[in-house]
């Protein structure tokens, strides 16, 4: 029997506005509203709300939460502030990808990390299985407990500065602050999965939808959206963002994903540090590309990359891109041929469509580092 799909505090919402749904990670998920192309452009052009309540979130406290974290991920969990969030990656032994995660150091010895929704199970039996200090590190999966909303756009910061009860010009990139949005207790991480400005705000299960219904009527003179995951989708790709299950899994490693900027080896031992380290000296095989096609096709998940007829790779993700108005993809490809310029072909229902490696980000990057 199937097992029946999951379903966000903010699924009632979603249908109330006549979202499409589909199955997503085991959950039921809006995938659009109004239209991919349309949402796409109001997360450019001003803001959009993004549901992405059905993440994990897993808490690790108490004197070795910082030990076990570094042994568990490949980035250096010590470099974190109190405040600041770090982009980083579980391995296995041999350097494949159990997931890719944010680490939130919440305190001193307590941590929160974010996960992928589909992977929510596994990670928790990867953390869990991997951690033997017991008491002196307690692991707690608040996931079904915590909603989560995406805020993304130029008009992000001044649609939550509006309803928060401080200053959220003030949070830096990465970082995070407590407090209230709309009256409600919220975690506001200036974070995000779409190249523009925007936070990511955690808050109970239970007031995630008077949340969502605050920010939708504080945002109508912005023109607020709410977004799906079709467009959520076509705004990552075109940031080369990689996404589980597409770009990156257990048959890939950080190097040749192009991640290996979150491998801090110097740091000490963790999970896949050897054979990480032994994949660098060796040398990546394949990258993960960013391709452009020439030829007028959709280059889709699955299809091979050709080079001069002879099959050099495989396409990860690939869609129009609204902003960009270019047929984008990623691919692995042999390591040779993954300098920009390279000319390749994508084999599109059996016939080779022309496409070129080009620099990524595919649109620039509008987030405020500073």
């Amino acid at each position: 029997m199937d097992t029946p799909l999951k379903r966000t505090p903010l699924y009632e919402a979603h249908v109330k506005a006549g979202a499409r749904m589909v199955p997503f990670g085991g959950w039921e998920m809006p995938v659009q509203y109004a239209g991919i192309v349309e949402e796409h452009r109001a997360v450019r052009g001003a803001v959009g709300l993004f549901d992405v309540s059905h993440m994990g979130e897993f808490e690790v406290a108490g004197p070795h939460a910082r030990v076990v974290l570094q042994s568990l991920t490949t980035n250096d969990v010590a470099a974190l502030a109190v405040g600041q969030v770090q982009y980083s990656v579980l391995c296995y032994p041999n350097g494949t990808i159990v997931d890719d995660l944010t680490v939130y150091r919440l305190a001193d010895d307590r941590f929160m990390l974010t996960v992928n929704a589909a992977n929510i199970d596994k990670d928790w039996a990867h953390v869990t299985q991997h951690t033997e200090h017991g008491k002196d590190a307690r692991w707690t999966n608040v996931s079904a407990d915590t909603g989560l909303i995406a805020v993304q756009g130029p008009r992000a910061e001044a649609l939550v500065g509006r309803l928060a009860d401080q200053d959220v010009t003030k949070i830096g990139y990465y970082r995070f602050a407590r407090g209230r949005v709309a009256g409600v207790p919220a975690l506001v991480s200036r974070t995000g999965y779409t190249g523009e400005d925007g936070f990511e705000l955690y808050a109970k299960a239970a007031d995630t939808a008077r949340l969502w219904a605050a920010l939708l009527g504080a945002g109508h003179g912005d023109g607020v959206q709410p977004i799906g995951l079709g467009a959520r989708d076509t705004l990552r790709l075109e940031m080369k963002y990689a996404l589980y299950g597409n770009d990156i899994d257990d048959t890939t490693n950080a190097l040749e994903a192009g991640l290996g900027w979150v491998v801090k080896p110097a740091k000490g031992a963790f999970i896949g540090g050897e054979a990480l380290e032994k994949i660098r000296a060796e040398g990546v095989r394949r990258k993960l590309v960013g391709i452009e096609m020439v030829d007028k096709a959709v280059a889709r998940h699955g299809y091979p990359v050709l080079k001069d007829g002879r099959r050099v790779g495989v396409v990860t993700s690939g869609s129009y891109g609204p902003s960009v108005d270019k047929y984008i993809a990623m691919a692995y490809v042999e390591a040779p041929l993954a300098g920009v310029g390279t000319e390749l072909a994508v084999e599109v229902r059996g016939a080779a469509k022309a496409a070129r490696v080009v620099k990524t980000p595919f649109h620039p990057s509008r987030v405020k580092k500073a």
